[in-house]
């Protein structure tokens, strides 16, 4: 099953989905600038084999649920994330408080 939820962090739009597969389930929250997802996100395929694409993007390993997904610290981010100012560590929400 797939769930779309639009959510609103720090006054702007976001799409919140949640992929419902076997054995695992897959998250991201994201916007027009770029997005946060759970563990399934390989940050070293976007930085290097998609460099070109310039994705803004940031990993949370660990995480069940969008609100885990929102509070966790981001264990990874992409090149072109840190140019937002997206740091490891940071939760999900200050992240995409940034893709603005």
């Amino acid at each position: 099953m797939v769930t779309l939820t639009p959510i609103i962090i720090g006054g702007q739009p976001f799409t919140a989905v949640t992929v419902r597969l076997p054995k695992t389930t897959l998250l991201t929250v994201s916007n027009e600038i770029g997005y946060i997802m759970c563990g399934a996100l390989d940050i070293g395929l976007l930085n290097n084999v998609l460099a070109d694409r310039k994705i803004v993007a940031g990993r949370a390993v660990g995480v069940k649920t969008i609100d885990e997904l929102l509070k966790a610290p981001l264990e990874s981010v992409t090149v072109e994330a840190e140019q937002f100012g997206i740091r490891v560590g940071m939760t999900g929400t200050d992240a995409l408080m940034r893709m603005q």
